[in-house]
């Protein structure tokens, strides 16, 4: 019976070590699409992600033009844009979330999805945007959200690559130059 409960208790506590030891990626979360549906990102895999916190209000907002054009561009070569909208910075998005889509929509042209309004910073940070910003999670970095669009692009297999400052354009070049690598 002790050789019994001891190669369960072995089992047990090596699942937990294994499970402990996955590296997380962004493919561990879901998110709220602007419609309220669940948005697992999992569906992701094998693309390069550009994740981006947005706001309707800021001097940065015209950003969302390049982003989708930088998406209309490249959506078939395995590349996508999440965009988050957040609160966080000088209350630039105080709309709902059918003022954001309809923003989006009417004054962009926005096709990419576009995920509901989350906190980015602060002790009420959502769960992804911890991982985005935290070393002890991403294995990358630690940083923070300095301003309404700032950048992740994430690798085919979910991991952080790199984080990109609000005022560096959609359309430069270390953006496209590591869209269209191999890597």
């Amino acid at each position: 019976m002790k050789i019994i409960t001891l190669a369960i208790a072995s089992i047990l506590f090596m699942s937990m070590i294994s499970q402990d030891s996955k590296e997380k990626t962004i493919f561990d979360f879901k998110v709220k699409a602007l419609d309220g549906t669940e948005f697992n990102m999992s569906d992701l895999k094998g693309q390069r992600v550009m994740i981006v916190n947005t706001a309707s209000e800021c001097g940065l907002t015209p950003q969302y033009e390049q982003l989708q054009e930088l998406y209309q561009t490249y959506k078939k070569a395995n590349f996508i844009i999440i965009a988050f909208p957040s609160n966080d910075f000088g209350a630039q998005e105080p709309g709902s979330s059918n003022e954001i889509a309809a923003f989006c929509k009417k004054n962009y042209g926005v096709t990419f999805p576009v995920m509901e309004k989350i906190v980015v910073k602060g002790k009420d940070k959502h769960p992804l945007y911890k991982y985005l910003t935290m070393k002890s999670e991403n294995g990358i970095l630690d940083n923070e959200v300095s301003w309404n669009f700032q950048k992740y692009l994430i690798g085919k297999d979910g991991k952080l690559v790199k984080m990109i400052d609000p005022r560096v354009l959609p359309n430069d070049t270390q953006i496209i130059d590591w869209i269209e690598s191999d890597h």
